[in-house]
C-alpha cells in the first residue's frame, strides 16, 4: 500500500492572517500503512489536521463531524471543512471533485490485487 498526497488550492478563513479571496495550496495525504482510517489534511504554516477519512467521504453529501473537524457540501460544485481549536477557527473552502479525487485514490491504494 501507498502514501497517497494530492494537492489542491483552497480558500481559507480564519482569524489568522491569510489573503481572504485567493486561493492556496493545500496538501491532502493518505497513509494506509500509518492509519487506514484517517486522513491528513496541511494547511500552509504549520497547521496540519488528521481526521476520519469516512467523516470526509459524508461530508461530501450531508452535513458530518460535531468535534474539531465539520465538513459539509456548499453548493453544487465546493465543500466546506472547517477546523476547531484553542487558536481560534479555520473554514476551507475546496472544489469537491478535488476532495473526490482525493478519496477516489485513497480507496485504490488500499484496494487489494485480486487473485486470479
Amino acid at each position: 500500500m501507498s502514501v497517497v498526497e494530492q494537492y489542491a488550492r483552497a480558500h481559507i478563513v480564519t482569524d489568522a492572517d491569510f489573503p481572504e479571496d485567493e486561493a492556496v495550496p493545500v496538501v491532502l495525504r493518505y497513509d494506509p500503512e500509518a492509519d487506514p482510517r484517517s486522513v491528513r489534511v496541511d494547511l500552509p504554516g504549520t497547521h496540519e489536521w488528521t481526521f476520519a477519512r469516512a467523516l470526509l467521504e459524508q461530508g461530501l453529501r450531508a452535513p458530518a463531524g460535531t468535534g474539531e473537524v465539520r465538513v459539509w457540501p456548499c453548493g453544487r460544485v465546493q465543500a466546506v471543512v472547517e477546523f476547531h481549536s484553542a487558536q481560534g477557527v479555520s473554514v476551507v473552502q475546496f472544489e469537491s471533485k478535488a476532495l473526490l479525487r482525493f478519496l477516489r485514490r485513497t480507496y485504490l491504494a488500499t484496494a487489494q490485487p485480486v487473485a486470479h
